[in-house]
């Protein structure tokens, strides 16, 4: 149910014929779970970059056409371009996006090339973090000589392929060699002074750069170390390729950077530390530019991260200003205008993030409520109990989400905001998956019903019908275990919610499993159909017994309350 997805960015050596180039998005965009999200044509380089991105094995898939179609059409005896190649495709590096591990990126490359190299016959040479030696961990150091020197390199025991064939041969000859890794996520980032002034720009970017300065002394002479060499300054930046520019454009100044690797150097540490330095030399940023696409975690961690200085900024007030646990869009937007990602260009987070360019547009989880409601009422036997109970579900977290951030707000609860700024993100979580969960119900109904009437893959789709309510079920302690907490310390005005929250948990448990265990019924694997219901009904358990639990004392609490008078007990 949580969103697993890879990008693939392979760079295939045809930037001028629009048919070749046509033919591969065509292969590329063939995969079902495979997206093409950008596809950027170079006449001069002689050279396109695709972007796909989308689940694990349908990229795979996705990639694997785009390595045999582009081998199909594209001669490298007679290329040329500007830019250093090899390959008809390339380089092809496969990024983690969301819910995939570098390992499994490094899987994924690794299978890629095992099939390239048996099935097309083409060599693979394996990079960046898939490398199977250290001198193959630069794509420079594999590239070195480009395709002409191909000839001379095959068949030498130092540049034996990974994969494929290792001698040179009419068939290589037209194709050439790919390489095929695995990298972190690189976003292409500038941020905008309000000067024109590019050497003030680039002054910045020797500061921040991973690789620094040379050092200098009162003079402006170079300092050397003992033995004669310049020493150098490392930047305040890893993982930071940074340099200045004038953009007539825009009529100002930027410091241009490569952020390769963010979960070293997020982006709104790149923005912070450039903004710094830039006040520094008394001058202003006024905003900056995300280039190409971000990961959604990118913006989440940014927004979370302005909602905190808020927060600090607010620490002597006796409040706090904001939970950190807000709804994914909002987060996104006190991204967007914390960072400037308005100031020189538009940015929409539908056109500009990825896991929204790559998302199924949502059909029941867009709905309004009426016509949710219509539609579940209707003949048609999807939606149905699974998509409610995932909604049931979602709006169980979303109350603990709301008593934990009105918790946060209230000076009166201050021995409480620590916990409670820590269950607001968790719920949020919790809610985004589930309504993802109430399209993913229907839609697995409807494969299942699809694979009946063709009388092939019915099994399997029952299998994936089943598994949908058990992440709808394996979820429901979490919410009543949030629930049981906010009840306990949350705002004593939103009680009443604490325990609809509760109610929910438990209803959505009981729904979720109703529907495992009628899917799981229809399993001709008996043994895994009754390990799946056991494993479900000890879940049902589970989940009964704390929202139970919660229901139980919030009554207790709600009545003693009325019963006394006391007023502000309840909402």
């Amino acid at each position: 149910m949580s969103r697993r997805i890879v990008e693939c960015v392979p760079n295939i050596s045809e930037g001028r014929n629009r048919e070749v180039i046509d033919a591969v998005v065509k292969a590329a965009s063939s995969v079902p779970g495979a997206r093409v999200l950008d596809v950027d044509p170079g006449a001069a380089t002689n050279r396109t970059v695709i972007t796909v991105a989308g689940e694990p094995e349908a990229v795979l898939e996705s990639a694997f056409r785009i390595i045999e179609r582009a081998g199909a059409l594209i001669d490298m005896s007679v290329h040329t371009g500007a830019h250093p190649r090899q390959g008809a495709t390339d380089v092809c590096p496969f990024v983690p996006v969301a819910g995939v591990t570098m390992d499994e990126c490094v899987d994924l490359a690794r299978r890629l090339g095992d099939r390239v190299g048996r099935e097309l016959g083409i060599p693979v040479y394996l990079y960046e973090k898939a490398a199977t030696r250290p001198s193959r961990e630069k794509l420079p150091d594999i590239r070195e000589g480009e395709y002409e020197a191909l000839p001379e390199k095959l068949g030498r025991p130092e540049w034996e392929p990974d994969f494929g064939p290792g001698g040179w041969s009419p068939a290589v000859a037209r194709t050439g060699v790919t390489v095929i890794g695995a990298r972190s996520f690189l976003v292409a980032y500038n941020v905008n002074l309000n000067t024109t002034d590019d050497s003030v720009a680039k002054e910045v970017a020797l500061t921040i750069r991973d690789s620094g300065r040379t050092a200098r002394d009162s003079n402006w002479k170079f300092i050397r170390d003992a033995s004669g060499a310049k020493v150098q300054v490392p930047g305040l930046l890893q993982a930071c390729k940074a340099t200045g520019w004038f953009i007539r454009e825009y009529n100002c100044a930027q410091v241009t950077m490569n952020l390769t690797d963010i979960s070293v150097t997020p982006l709104h540490v790149a923005f912070e530390t450039t903004r710094r330095e830039v006040e520094k030399l008394g001058y202003r940023v006024t905003g900056s530019e995300i280039v190409g696409l971000v990961p959604l975690s990118c913006m989440l961690d940014a927004g979370r991260y302005y909602l905190e200085m808020q927060n600090s900024g607010m620490s002597g007030t006796g409040r706090m200003a904001v939970s950190p646990g807000l709804p994914e869009r909002r987060l996104v937007e006190a991204a967007v205008r914390s960072m400037g990602l308005r100031d020189v260009a538009g940015f929409d987070p539908a056109s500009k993030i990825i896991e929204y360019l790559v998302a199924d547009e949502p059909v029941l989880s867009g709905m309004t409520c009426r016509d949710f409601a219509d539609e579940l009422s209707s003949d048609s036997p999807a939606p149905g109990g699974g998509s409610v109970a995932a909604l049931i579900a979602s709006l169980g977290a979303a109350l603990s989400a709301m008593v934990a951030n009105l918790t946060v707000k209230s000076r009166d609860c201050r021995a409480a905001w620590d916990e409670m700024r820590e269950i607001a993100p968790k719920a949020q979580s919790l809610k985004e998956d589930l309504l993802r969960a109430i399209d993913d119900d229907t839609a697995a109904f409807n494969v299942f019903m699809d694979a009946v009437r063709k009388g092939e893959g019915v099994q399997e789709a029952m299998h994936a019908a089943a598994a949908v309510p058990m992440s709808v079920l394996e979820r429901c302690p979490e919410i009543a275990s949030l629930a049981a907490s906010v009840a306990a310390n949350g705002l004593p005005a939103s009680l009443s919610d604490a325990g609809v929250a509760a109610s929910c948990a438990r209803s959505a448990s009981e729904g979720a499993y109703f529907n495992v265990v009628i899917n799981a019924a229809q399993f001709e694997d008996r043994a895994a159909a009754e390990a799946l219901i056991a494993r479900a009904a000890a879940i049902l358990e589970e989940t009964s017994s704390i929202a139970s639990s919660v229901v139980g004392d919030v009554r207790r609490r709600l009545e003693t309350s009325a019963a006394s008078g006391d007023e502000g007990k309840g909402k």
